[in-house]
């Protein structure tokens, strides 16, 4: 179901507050050609911001996906969504391969985590 395998099966861990996520929720239509790549690019590039913290993914079986990206702060959020490269992805994915999307962006103000020993 994930366009993400060799991820591991665990949320990112949580961090001291305050930081921000970016959530971004989308329906994908039928053509994807392209995608896979353009995905991996933009993971690859997201990485080199100062700033960022890590993604978690998921993907229902009915097609509602969902990618959370964690960022250190404002500056590090705006850094990405300035990038060229992904901005151009933006637009492809306007064009090409999105029905719908949402993206919600929030400062987190309380953060926990819990893992089974």
């Amino acid at each position: 179901m994930s366009d993400h395998p060799e991820t591991p099966v665990a949320p990112v861990q949580a961090f001291e507050p305050p930081y921000y996520v970016a959530v971004f929720t989308t329906v994908r239509t039928q053509e994807q050609s392209g995608y896979r790549e353009t995905n991996a690019r933009m993971e690859e590039l997201v990485r080199d911001i100062p700033g960022y913290l890590g993604m978690d993914y998921a993907q229902s079986p009915g097609g509602l996906g969902i990618t959370v990206g964690y960022f250190r702060d404002a500056d590090a959020l705006a850094q990405w969504s300035a990038d060229t490269e992904h901005r151009a992805a933006q637009r492809r994915g306007r064009a090409e391969w999105y029905e719908s999307y949402t993206l919600h962006v929030a400062k987190v103000e309380r953060s926990s985590g819990f893992t089974r020993a």
